[in-house]
């Protein structure tokens, strides 16, 4: 077994967020303004065929940078989309337009090992998994930044929204100006290491100037259509998808069992734990007086409690380990808090707890939080409109306290 799924399974069920490669010292921080480099720097562009990393490529090229495409084929044949060649063909043609060449890097198997097979082991276990930042730690920003460094590169930019300044105390990491695209959340695992050999162009603009600016450049995307939210789950409906795959790693999903309220009345039967998520509402298959949301997945018993949306949250939850992107005697004492993507930033605070970390939202109602899951940690800098959230780290929830 390889240690990349050793280590991705680990960050499945919350645990490890050691390094996955071992990469060359990272690059200096870029001479002051007006100093030019000694040397000028190679940058491989990762591109997936859509309008963001399209941008990315080819406003670096316009900006004189020394730069080639790197494209990751991380989906095995079962799982690619419709079109798939056809769509390699057009990246082809992109990047021969700009005058840029196209490298393609086969990434399935360590992508199958270290992040589809994890996704279906954790689903069976009972947690919510996050492949999407399992994936930019371990892939983009691990094996396809590797890959890239043989062929000369000393910086991997994507077509991420998120801002990153790199400093003589290393890369600082934070949210990006579009806050409806906003992918800082989902970067929270990636090494510093890593970040500093990193560029995100798309930090500072809207995806409205993404799109004006490839128009008037007559630059198509080779796949036009919007990404969906995990690359490898068809029609965003992860259930089949999981219970396919489960069959054929001869892993064993847990069966039906109680659904019941807080005070142990049973309402009905679940159709297996792995189907349900902490805060679900629609689905659950039960009539009763007032809405119901899942509570609690109880593992040892089988049992889904459910209650109405006032039983909903807890006093907080735990990480057994965090990744950090700032050192943790630098973080403020009140930082703010995401537990799930399209969330706004919520007042937390952190403590040490039982070798591990616990965090409590300021105010009352915090949650549901969902094992498995992902929490990143931020800080507000600056005031006013030049205000940027910076940051700091991030882990996988253990579990609710």
């Amino acid at each position: 077994i390889s240690s990349l799924f050793l280590l991705l399974l680990g960050w499945a069920v919350g645990g490890s967020v050691s390094p996955l490669f071992s990469l060359p010292p990272p690059p200096p921080p870029p001479p002051p303004p007006g100093l030019a480099s000694a040397k000028p720097r190679r940058i491989a562009g990762a591109v997936s065929g859509g309008a963001d990393s399209l941008y990315a490529l080819a406003s670096l090229k316009e900006a004189g940078e020394d730069i080639f495409a790197l494209h990751a084929r991380f989906l095995p044949p079962d799982l690619c989309p419709p079109g798939l060649e056809a769509a390699l063909e057009r990246m082809h043609a992109a990047c021969a337009k700009l005058g840029v060449s196209l490298h393609v890097a086969d990434c399935v198997g360590a992508f199958a090992q270290g992040v589809i097979r994890p996704f279906v082991e954790a689903y069976a276990a009972g947690r919510t998994p996050n492949p999407c930042a399992a994936c930019n730690a371990s892939m983009k920003f691990g094996l396809l930044l590797e890959k890239a460094l043989p062929l000369g590169a000393e910086r991997l930019a994507t077509g991420h929204y998120a801002t990153l300044r790199q400093t003589d105390c290393g890369s600082v990491l934070s949210a990006g100006l579009d806050t409806a695209k906003d992918q800082s959340y989902f970067l929270a695992l990636v090494r510093r290491e890593a970040l500093s050999r990193a560029l995100f162009p798309l930090g500072s603009l809207r995806k409205t100037d993404i799109r004006a600016w490839l128009a008037e450049r007559g630059l198509t995307p080779p796949v036009p259509a919007e990404s969906q939210e995990i690359c490898f789950v068809p029609n965003d409906d992860y259930r089949p998808l999981v219970e396919r795959l489960a069959a054929a790693y001869g892993i064993t999903l847990p069966g039906s069992g109680p659904v019941r309220l807080r005070d142990g009345k049973e309402l009905g039967r679940h159709m297996g734990l792995w189907r349900y998520t902490e805060g679900q509402r629609r689905g659950l298959g039960i009539a009763w007086s007032e809405p119901l949301f899942v509570l609690e997945k109880d593992r040892e018993s089988n049992a889904l409690l459910v209650g109405p949306k006032v039983e909903l949250g807890a006093e907080g939850f735990y990480c057994a380990e965090l990744n950090f992107l700032a050192p943790p005697e630098t973080w403020p004492q009140q930082l703010l808090l995401r537990t799930r993507y399209r969330q706004s930033a919520r007042p937390a605070v952190m403590e040490r707890r039982g070798g591990g970390y616990w965090f409590r939202e300021v105010e009352k109602g915090g949650g549901p939080y969902s094992p498995g899951q992902l929490a990143t940690v931020y800080a507000r800098e600056g005031g006013g409109d030049a205000s940027v959230l910076r940051v700091l780290g991030g882990g996988i929830i253990t579990e609710p306290q």
